[in-house]
């Protein structure tokens, strides 16, 4: 049982090293796409006409929120990665 234990709870630390990678990892993707999507929105409203223009320009503010929020739980998610 004493051979077991140590290995039992270096399983289960390992576990938890690579849930939080694997966060890090999906909300950086995340925010890499929102910022792409942002500027494909501001770059379609700076060739359009008025009315589409004011829609693709909330779309961007929307992409830049998310992205922000994407970007922040990242890097949330890296500082708490136990190192190792």
């Amino acid at each position: 049982m004493n051979r077991i234990t140590p290995f039992l709870m270096a399983l289960a630390f390992s576990g938890v090293v690579l849930a939080q990678a694997d966060t890090t990892v999906k909300q950086g993707a995340h925010a890499t796409s929102q910022k792409a999507q942002q500027y494909a929105d501001q770059a379609k409203a700076a060739t359009e006409s008025q009315p589409n223009r004011a829609v693709d320009r909330t779309k961007a503010r929307i992409h830049k929120a998310k992205a922000h929020h994407h970007a922040k739980r990242a890097k949330h998610a890296a500082k708490n990665t136990p190192p190792g």
